[in-house]
């Protein structure tokens, strides 16, 4: 849910009530639509207050017909405490903030906790410190010492908190009354905050610090705004102070005084200066003199504790409100004592006025509804000071409106929930039915498909085996060109092969000797010559030499005949042979893996160098046939 678009504001004063009502309009800002003015019976007593608000209160809403539900409110200062408290460095744990506030809270506040409500705001802002100049350098006899540096400055960040406290029983005596007339409360504050936010809102105090002065009835409220910083004072000396002087000088009624007061009070001019024809007024102007300077005794210790405790700037400018601030030459008399410029706040310049407002009545009461303006401005806009009194009644009630709706929410839920559970079983069962009859029917479906499945598998299993056989004979058509081409790059030099040829598992009724000779095969030195001389061999190629032996299924010997340019007598070639052969990969490992059989390494019958040899090696992986 939006935010209304109007609001109603009051200011419970110490002697009248304040109330106006604002729309905010759809393209930003916000104007004064309606606003009423009462003062309270002047022979009020503080046992009767929140009786005499309530009958002006509600009388001011039926003469004026407000139509906002929500209300915002501030309340005198007068029965406000206010404080400013400095706190340590604690940076940025706001657990620990909240801990050291509430700790200082206890300290501060005058009042047992449990009797009142408070609240605080948080102000961070930098300080400049001058840092100790450095010694100076000593200056030679005879020269001019150098004039001294300039004063170094750091910066350092401070937190500061404005506690603000109330008694509980008077602000929950008020929400009754506002209540009681069907009005919702949106927010509670006091009038000093509240009248520094339409300060602010004004630019007063953005870039300099500034005073703004609130002379009111019963008491006069002092705010410093020193660009984001905020310290409040409550001073009981106000417009009533005269009223009270003029009473006794006078010795006529509280009444009398006060109109004696409203026709002929002004604030006399200092020095030499005429006095007025009238004795009354005279009178009357000096007695007002008298109070502004006790006033102005106040302001000025104000000033001296704002700027020695909190380190804060000197006042540049003082703004006036209130309604007693209206007493004539009142602006000259602070300008003369104070040496600053004073001018009245006009809090209008950010408000727009209604059609059917009457200014000329407006313009009498302005001075006095800063507070109702810095109320209207917390509907828009996020207010420097944000400080909230609401009484913990109304926020439990708020807590548990606010729950409402998921109450309701969550009893129609059980309901729905437990309609639609019984609904959903009662289908749900039928619905499992059907779905069993189905089921069972497509069950039997798949059984049949399963079984010719698991046919077709077989098939496709025998198939894959005769075909994964046929590619392993195929991917070894290899292995045999493989073997002779690295036994070629493994012969030692001077060394050739005339014959070679596997034998290995044999079937029945045939030999498993290694070196049994095929029946093809040709003499380890070729054929013969005449005379049964046999010709030097000379050397052949591998590849046209091997024979293969009949009957054999896996091969797993490989035997070789070979010859070689006669070698001195203890030559190694032989070892370094063997070596290449077990390094190839292709020969299985161990001593009796690779065995040479050799005719001797001397020249044959002594006709010519070339010598005999024969071996056996083992495979490590057997060619199958």
């Amino acid at each position: 849910m939006g935010k209304e678009n109007t609001v109603l504001t009051i200011d419970i004063g110490g002697d009248s009530l304040k109330m106006a009502e604002f729309s905010f309009p759809s393209g930003g800002g916000m104007t004064l639509e309606k606003f009423a003015f009462a003062e309270y019976d002047i022979d009020l007593k503080e046992a009767g207050f929140v009786e005499v608000f309530s009958s002006v209160y509600n009388r001011l809403l039926a003469e004026n017909n407000f139509a906002s539900h929500g209300i915002r409110v501030s309340i005198s200062g007068q029965s406000a405490f206010t404080r400013l408290s400095k706190l340590p460095p604690l940076g940025e744990d706001k657990g620990r903030i909240e801990q050291i506030v509430e700790y200082e809270a206890k300290q501060t506040v005058p009042y047992p906790m449990d009797e009142v409500i408070w609240d605080y705001q948080l102000v961070k802002h930098t300080i400049k410190e001058s840092l100790p100049a450095p010694e100076p350098e000593p200056t030679p006899e005879g020269e001019e010492a150098p004039p001294p540096p300039p004063p170094e400055e750091s910066t350092v960040d401070e937190m500061e908190a404005l506690f603000v406290a109330v008694k509980s029983d008077l602000v929950s005596e008020l929400a009754d009354v506002i209540q009681e007339s069907g009005k919702e409360i949106l927010s509670i504050e006091i009038a000093p905050t509240a009248f520094f936010n339409a300060a602010r809102a004004n630019q007063i105090g953005v870039s300099q610090c500034d005073m703004i002065l609130n002379i009111g009835g019963r008491c006069s409220s002092l705010v410093f705004a020193d660009q984001g910083r905020v310290f409040a004072r409550t001073i009981p000396i106000a417009g009533h102070s005269v009223t009270q002087q003029i009473s006794k000088e006078f010795n006529i009624s509280f009444s009398d005084a006060e109109e004696l007061k409203r026709r002929h009070g002004f604030v006399a001019l200092g020095g030499a200066y005429e006095e007025p024809d009238s004795e009354v007024a005279a009178t009357i102007s000096k007695i007002a003199r008298n109070v502004m300077t006790r006033l102005h005794g106040e302001i000025n210790r104000s000033i001296n504790v704002w700027r020695s405790q909190y380190g804060g700037n000197k006042p540049s400018h003082l703004y006036l409100g209130g309604g007693s601030s209206l007493m004539a030459y009142t602006p000259r008399f602070f300008n003369e004592k104070l040496r600053i410029p004073v001018d009245y706040l006009n809090a209008f310049q950010v408000v727009g006025i209604g059609q059917g407002i009457n200014k000329e009545q407006l313009l009498e009461v302005a001075p006095m509804f800063s507070e109702l303006i810095g109320l209207a401005l917390k509907h828009i806009v996020t207010c420097p000071v944000d400080i909230s009194l609401m009484p913990l009644s109304i926020k439990q009630f708020r807590a548990l409106r606010r729950k409402k709706p998921y109450f309701y929410a969550s009893a129609v839920s059980i309901i729905l929930c437990l309609l639609v559970f019984y609904w959903g079983v009662t289908k749900r069962l039928d619905f499992d039915k059907g779905r069993v009859d189905v089921a069972k029917k497509e069950v039997d479906k798949t059984n049949t498909l399963v079984d010719k499945v698991k046919l077709l598998k077989r098939d496709l299993d025998s198939a894959k085996g005769e075909y994964e056989e046929a590619m392993d004979i195929i991917g070894k058509r290899k292995q045999w060109p493989g073997i002779m081409n690295d036994l070629q790059k493994m012969l030692p030099d001077m060394v050739w092969l005339t014959l070679f040829e596997g034998t290995g598992t044999l079937t029945a009724g045939t030999s498993a000797d290694p070196f049994a000779r095929s029946a093809a095969a040709p003499p380890p030195g070729g054929r013969r010559g005449r005379g049964g001389a046999a010709p030097a061999p000379g050397p052949v190629p591998v590849a046209q030499q091997f024979t293969s032996t009949a009957g054999v299924t896996e091969i797993n010997w490989i035997k070789f005949y070979g010859h070689s340019i006669g070698f001195k007598p203890n030559s190694l070639w032989d070892e370094a042979f063997r070596i290449n052969l077990k390094k190839s990969g292709i020969f299985a490992d161990g001593d009796d893996s690779i065995v040479f059989e050799n005719d001797g390494y001397t020249p044959e019958k002594g006709k010519n160098n070339v010598t005999s040899f024969k071996l056996r090696a083992k495979l490590k992986d057997p060619i199958k046939k």
